[in-house]
């Protein structure tokens, strides 16, 4: 049930021309993804869905009211049609907070810590989705100043916090709010980038976590010994880590490449300058990611009970999520 009617919120806000609508399908998507969170019943899993409960209705709150706001002076409900300049701003104060774009990022570690590996790749994607479609279909009456500085911000802070975390989860929230960072940049510019660069992020994000849900890590520390479990498989995380850094002839570094050169279209090449230079920041700590899946070979010095190596056969989602996310590039003449 709660599954479904995820999809079902997610479809009416991505569906809808009306803000009330959209504003309820927003509503059915938190509702439903609460229980989903708290359901190991651990104190963390519930605290963690309390977190998540507020700031979305918060952010809930704010999106109505920029909505109403817009409909008082000019008459009109339309997503589209959203021209108040007070609307605007609340509205994208509103989306940051839901999508978690700094300095509203505070709740999504703090959330994706608190609940299971799949649980967490649900919120890093699925639940990013609708507020993305708002963002896009609202995105020629917003502050690109507004956004560009929301951006670089985001890319900045999402680098630095994630350095020096050893929960996986964190480490990919972070990593989350840095790619929405280059998502927000480019919106005003040019929107199919940035849904572009989400689809790929999605693809790249769900192919890590399946990852490593079924290595079952939850932090670096059982990541150094996972070598011996399935090697296959932590070899291949290495390079989907690589692309989710954006490296070249990885998938991931095609939306980077798109939003460089749309920016210095726009003479915007200091922004991307800068933007490229804090990416650094989080190509760091997925390289220690994959230092710790690959390269640090047993044996060593780490006292942790050495993992079984299981013939199980990798799922099939895996494999193709991940032969996706490595292997794209290519496709960007299209």
């Amino acid at each position: 049930i709660f599954t479904i009617s995820l999809i079902l919120g997610t479809t009416i806000t991505i569906s809808s021309n009306h803000w009330i609508m959209a504003w309820a399908g927003l509503e059915i998507n938190t509702l439903a993804i609460l229980p989903l969170i708290s359901k190991s019943h651990h104190p963390r899993a519930i605290e963690a869905a309390t977190k998540y409960f507020l700031t979305q209705a918060t952010a809930s709150t704010l999106l109505l009211f920029s909505s109403m706001n817009n409909a008082w002076y000019t008459g009109q409900w339309d997503i589209t049609q959203l021209t108040h300049p007070t609307s605007c701003l609340v509205l994208t104060t509103a989306i940051s907070m839901k999508l978690g774009l700094v300095p509203f990022h505070f709740w999504f570690p703090e959330v994706m810590q608190g609940t299971s590996l799949i649980i967490g790749l649900l919120l890093s994607t699925a639940m990013k989705f609708p507020p993305i479609t708002l963002l896009y279909m609202t995105s020629p009456s917003l502050n690109p100043t507004l956004l560009t500085t929301l951006a670089i911000l985001s890319v900045a802070v999402g680098g630095w916090m994630g350095l020096n975390q050893t929960q996986i989860r964190k480490i990919m929230a972070f990593s989350s709010i840095s790619h929405l960072g280059w998502m927000a940049i480019v919106i005003s510019y040019n929107p199919k980038l940035t849904l572009l660069n989400f689809y790929l992020y999605t693809m790249m994000t769900a192919a890590v976590f399946l990852t490593l849900n079924s290595i079952k890590a939850l932090k670096l520390p059982t990541l150094l010994t996972s070598w011996t479990k399935s090697p296959a498989l932590n070899t291949v995380l290495l390079l989907t880590l690589l692309s989710l850094a954006g490296l070249p002839p990885l998938t991931g570094f095609l939306p980077k490449w798109f939003i460089i050169q749309e920016l210095t279209k726009q003479d915007m090449a200091p922004a991307a300058t800068v933007i490229s230079l804090l990416s650094l920041l989080s190509l760091f700590f997925y390289l220690r990611l994959a230092y710790c899946a690959t390269i640090t070979l047993p044996p060593h010095t780490t006292n942790h009970v050495k993992q079984w190596r299981t013939n199980k056969p990798v799922n099939l989602s895996i494999a193709i999520l991940t032969t996706l996310s490595l292997a794209l590039l290519p496709m960007s003449p299209m």
